[in-house]
């Protein structure tokens, strides 16, 4: 009965939802970490990781979801602006504990901002993850001097050595390192034999797993945070996800906690520290796992009628740009940035035309019932009682339902609904342009990687 159990938390497939769910009777073990990875960013062809900043009353105090936010809720003021929205954090919070131990004066007030990019230290932790890897090439482009975190063996499973993750991070001071030890990250960062001025983390959990969560993009994080600031860094950029307004996931709780800390340290401990939260919505490449299938004659999965959800997608290399807009524009100070790409919100039933259109072929779609989910997790939250070993697995199960059903979008304060016109766009890169180049070039070489640096 256990191997049965261990086959169900290590299984879907990477080519859509669907599969995602119900491939658990046939995958092995070490392809568990790379399929869930890509199960949470490619619920594929419906949304992603992305990000928003919710109306505080209605959600995090009166929303029914509010008993499952496992970390203190708080009041926010809210801003609009021409070009985006502002949002502001009102209250105090559990502060970051031993913030102010050991913390040196290498850098005065926000001083950085009167530099030039070649005179800013940055430090990017997340270097070698999927979104990292461009926030580095763009942050190198723009002639900040970058100091890229990565692990000795970094990429999905290790597979990259030392020398491979220079060659990918050209440009920039590669630090070897592991942020998720403390002492051995600032050890690394003092070794530099400099002081830091900002830190960007692109952080995000391997697996969206609970302990992985927690590690990750709660523990890690706040360690690139409390290194940084040792040795004087005055801003925290972080790559946050637009999913946090509604947190019904593990990893949504523990970006939120962090998230929370790191407002509190800016707002109420330290005035000259300021931090930029970006929330993102759906990446491209998460959107793309059908492209290659539908392309060879198979139909498109969805689920339900194709309309239960919408985004809008942003390409890697305009989220890159945006974040790296952070570092130095005075106007996206103490803010969480919610960010979409340019254009209409798109349901996967719309991305599905869209790529039939560019095929020139009919329409051929594979209405898949979201229920099938619901029986799923049931059966998964029922195992969790008899064997807690299987909790992991559950919440995998609800990775998928969450993604195939809600929107990459603003929550509209007034309406508690999904807000297309709410939602901020950047960039210019297109999804349709992007289906186009891999229907001619196919996604090769644009594996998810490890988001964990």
């Amino acid at each position: 009965m256990k191997k049965k159990i261990k086959r169900i938390v290590i299984v879907y497939p990477v080519d859509t939802i669907f599969l995602h769910f119900l491939a658990a009777l046939s995958r092995s073990p070490e392809q568990h970490c790379t399929a869930i990875q890509r199960m949470s960013l490619c619920f594929s062809s419906f949304n992603v990781f992305s990000s928003y900043s919710p109306k505080p009353k209605s959600f995090f105090r009166d929303s029914k979801f509010v008993s499952q936010f496992q970390i203190n809720s708080f009041p926010l003021r809210i801003h609009e602006s021409s070009s985006n929205l502002r949002f502001i954090r009102a209250a105090r919070l559990k502060p970051i504990s031993s913030l102010d131990t050991g913390i040196s004066e290498i850098a005065s007030s926000s001083s950085f901002r009167n530099k030039s990019p070649s005179e800013i230290n940055v430090l990017v932790v997340g270097s070698t993850g999927y979104i990292g890897r461009f926030v580095v090439k763009e942050l190198i482009k723009r002639g900040f001097n970058v100091i890229a975190v990565a692990r000795e063996k970094s990429g999905i499973r290790g597979k990259n050595d030392k020398q491979e993750t220079m060659n990918q991070l050209q440009g920039a001071n590669v630090c070897f390192s592991d942020v998720t030890q403390l002492d051995t990250l600032e050890k690394s960062v003092e070794d530099l034999g400099f002081g830091i001025d900002v830190v960007v983390s692109c952080l995000a959990s391997r697996n969206g797993g609970i302990k992985d969560s927690w590690k990750i993009d709660y523990e890690a994080t706040k360690n690139s945070l409390l290194a940084g600031k040792k040795f004087g860094a005055k801003h925290f950029v972080l790559l946050s996800a637009i999913c946090v307004q509604k947190p019904l996931l593990e990893f949504q709780r523990a970006k939120l906690k962090f998230e929370a800390e790191l407002m509190d340290l800016a707002e109420n401990q330290d005035s000259s520290f300021t931090y930029s939260i970006v929330r993102p919505t759906a990446f491209f490449k998460s959107l793309g796992g059908q492209v290659e299938i539908v392309k060879d004659g198979k139909p498109y999965v969805m689920f339900g009628d194709g309309k239960l959800c919408a985004c809008k997608p942003i390409s890697e290399q305009d989220l890159a740009s945006f974040i790296a807009d952070c570092v130095l524009e005075e106007n996206k100070i103490n803010q969480v940035l919610p960010i979409g790409g340019p254009g209409k919100a798109l349901t996967p039933l719309e991305q599905g035309e869209i790529l039939f259109r560019l095929l020139g072929r009919e329409p051929k779609f594979v209405k898949v019932p979201i229920e099938i989910m619901d029986f799923v997790i049931g059966f998964l939250d029922f195992l969790t009682k008899i064997f807690p070993s299987v909790g992991e697995a559950a919440e995998f199960g609800k990775i998928g339902r969450y993604y195939a059903a809600e929107s990459m979008l603003i929550i509209d304060p007034e309406t508690g609904e999904y807000s297309e016109e709410k939602t901020p766009s950047y960039g210019k890169d297109t999804l349709e342009d992007f289906f186009a180049k891999v229907i001619r070039e196919g996604m090769a070489g644009q594996e998810l990687g490890e988001q964990f640096f």
